[in-house]
């Protein structure tokens, strides 16, 4: 009883393990400022898939669970902020010229709506690559590739 009397039910509780475990994704997440936009972009997209391989219920509570209960104003806030992150990188890219210029919220829309996608097939076990970590690096890639300049 001592759990939930503080965190008031089990939805409370829920909530602060959301709220911690996008906290962490946001540790998990950072990447040394020593390298170019386009880099750290690309290596902050394989440390999101390490994260969800090495925490895959809470990654599942983060993105599947918790979307379907109404969230506090701070678990929108711990959520937001790793999204908010990701738009950085994407902006500080196509500053650099690493990707074509355009809306850093969209594009970062699409770079999260795929990595999100093929990190919750793999945790499931739908996968086929037998190198499932040199398999992702490929598709970001791929992605980035797409979403660079024109020649």
């Amino acid at each position: 009883m001592g759990v939930y009397s503080r965190f008031g039910n089990k939805d409370g509780l829920l909530e602060a393990l959301f709220v911690r475990g996008f906290e962490a994704l946001q540790v998990a997440i950072e990447i040394p400022r020593t390298l170019s936009p386009l880099r750290r972009l690309h290596a902050g997209c394989r440390a999101y898939r390490q994260f969800a391989i090495d925490n895959p219920q809470l990654y599942h509570l983060m993105f599947e669970q918790m979307m379907l209960l109404e969230l506090s104003p701070e678990a929108k806030d711990a959520a937001t902020a790793s999204f908010g992150t990701l738009v950085d990188r994407v902006h500080a890219a196509m500053d650099s010229g690493g990707l074509a210029a355009g809306d850093s919220t969209d594009a970062a829309q699409q770079i999260w709506s795929a990595i999100h996608g093929a990190v919750s097939l793999e945790i499931a076990g739908v996968h086929f690559a037998h190198d499932r970590e040199a398999n992702f690096a490929a598709m970001v890639d791929s992605l980035l590739r797409g979403l660079a300049p024109r020649a």
